[in-house]
């Protein structure tokens, strides 16, 4: 089973609401963000894929709030892949905060699609280097 990867984020002022927690959407932005560093880690950098026409647009998002982020909080978002077909991609997202408290946890589905976007296949090597990275059980 592949370990999730790791990214670290801080919590900024612009993020928070006038009450001091991270805005409910801004989670999105950090699952992205996370998202992005872990293709990068396997060597595929979206801005890469894009270029050579490939892209993921979201089908479904679901978000799970358990606790708030607040400001300058230090937070670990970890990204699983656990479902993988060639044209789709499923990655779960977990928000930790420097004590370990799970903030928020996600799952989202994308679709593998050209820049038409029109479903298209992943790509053998981007196929291969996904399988290393994949959850083998379900979460």
């Amino acid at each position: 089973m592949s370990e999730p990867f790791q990214f670290r984020h801080r919590v900024s002022y612009a993020e928070c609401t006038v009450g001091n927690h991270v805005y409910y959407s801004r989670y999105l932005d950090l699952f992205e963000a996370a998202r992005g560093e872990f293709f990068r880690s396997i060597g595929h950098p979206l801005s890469c894929l894009q270029s050579s026409g490939c892209i993921f647009p979201v089908l479904e998002c679901n978000v799970r709030y358990h606790r708030p982020a607040r400001y300058d909080d230090e937070l670990t978002i970890k990204v699983q892949l656990v479902e993988l077909t060639k044209v789709r991609l499923v990655f779960h997202h977990s928000i930790f905060n420097f004590s370990g408290e799970l903030i928020a946890e996600s799952r989202i589905t994308h679709v593998v699609t050209g820049l038409n976007e029109k479903p298209k296949r992943l790509a053998q090597e981007l196929l291969t280097a996904l399988v290393r990275h994949q959850k083998q059980d379900s979460i």
